[in-house]
C-alpha cells in the first residue's frame, strides 16, 4: 500500500478527517475528533499507527514479528505499528484499518456518532 492508497482509504470512511496536529509529517486520520490511523509522511515505509484490539494485537504481533509492532509513542496495549509494505497482506492492512476506525467509532457517544453521522449526510459543497 503507498500513501495516496492509504490515505483515500481511510478518507472513504464515514466522518473521517485528516490533519497535521503535531508536526508538517505526521498524518493523522480522526472520526469525532479521535484518532483511528497515523503515518510519518517522510518515512511511510516505516509504518502506519492503527488502534487495536489488545488481545488482537498481541497475536498480530506474534505472527508478524517484523512488520507490527507496539506502536511509537503510543500506548503499545491498544495501537500497533503496522509497515504497509512488508509481509502483512494487503487485505489484512485494509482490515486493520477497517477494524481501528470500528473501534474508534464505537467507543465515540451517541451524539458525537449523531454528529458524524449528520456531517456525512450533508451534499457535497455545502458549508458546514
Amino acid at each position: 500500500m503507498n500513501i495516496e492508497e492509504y490515505r483515500e482509504y481511510c478518507l472513504a470512511k464515514k466522518g473521517v478527517t485528516e490533519g497535521f496536529p503535531f508536526d508538517a509529517d505526521t498524518l493523522v486520520f480522526k472520526v469525532g475528533g479521535k484518532m483511528i490511523a497515523l503515518a510519518n509522511l517522510s518515512d511511510f515505509d516505516a509504518g502506519i499507527a492503527l488502534k487495536c484490539d489488545p488481545e488482537h494485537a498481541i497475536q498480530l504481533r506474534e505472527q508478524f514479528p517484523d512488520d507490527i509492532t507496539g506502536a511509537y509513542h503510543m500506548n503499545k496495549k491498544h495501537w500497533n505499528n503496522v509497515k504497509p509494505n512488508g509481509s502483512v497482506p494487503y487485505m489484512l492492512l485494509k482490515e486493520l484499518i477497517d477494524q481501528s476506525y470500528l473501534l474508534v467509532y464505537n467507543s465515540l457517544t451517541r451524539s458525537q456518532k449523531l454528529e458524524v453521522d449528520i456531517e456525512n449526510e450533508k451534499p457535497p459543497g455545502l458549508l458546514h
